[in-house]
């Protein structure tokens, strides 16, 4: 069983909501989306995700996501993207998805993935037509980390392959330690580290600045 992984919806939850920022949680079929049960584990908590399991508001808001096929990118000013391995089989192949990032990017907004999720741009097209992350900075989670997991027979590609795959110009930091890459408008973190951290990169992206 696998889902999204907690700490990179808390933390990104709330360096947006600390910041003011107006948030829509949204989920290929809508409602509670699957939670990677790993995730909620003592040992993966972070006083993000305690301040989360004590934010009432928060958890429903979460159990009643909205569907991602009614979401217009017209009505949002970015999209951020949380890992956990869930998204590799769902996100990655979602037609809905893959049309919501190319439309952000072509109307020159900002998209930010995290973890496992730049694995969802594996089908995103740019403009151009070439694949989003060809010639990009990006970075997502390591090959190494995903063995220290034991899991790298389990998921259906590696973030780390698939996106040199594509033509992005990998970069990785220490495993499990904070470290996010930004090309244009495209903001990437490794790890659940990340998060928070490639959270921040976003809200201070030049193109929100601007808005």
């Amino acid at each position: 069983k696998t889902g999204f992984w907690l700490e990179e919806l808390a933390a990104p939850y709330y360096t947006f909501k600390d910041a003011g920022a107006e948030i829509v949680l949204a989920s290929p079929r809508g409602g509670q989306p699957p939670l990677d049960p790993k995730s909620n584990e003592p040992s993966n908590q972070t006083d993000m995700t305690r301040r989360f399991e004590r934010d009432a508001a928060a958890k429903a808001q979460l159990a009643a996501t909205v569907r991602l096929d009614s979401i217009s990118q017209a009505d949002f000013d970015t999209v951020f993207y949380p890992g956990g391995h869930g998204p590799l089989w769902d996100l990655a192949e979602d037609a809905n998805s893959i049309a919501l990032i190319e439309s952000f990017v072509a109307a020159g907004k900002p998209v930010a993935l995290v973890c496992h999720a730049p694995g969802v741009l594996r089908h995103v097209t740019a403009p151009n037509g070439k694949p989003l992350v060809d010639g990009k900075k990006v970075t997502g989670f390591a090959n190494s980390e995903e063995a220290a997991v034991g899991l790298t027979d389990v998921v259906p590609f590696l973030v780390e392959d698939e996106l040199k795959a594509k033509g992005g110009i990998y970069s990785k930091g220490d495993d499990w330690a904070p470290y996010v890459v930004t090309d244009g408008l495209l903001i990437t973190g490794q790890n659940p580290a990340s998060s928070s951290s490639a959270a921040a990169t976003l809200m201070k992206h030049p193109a929100l600045a601007a808005q």
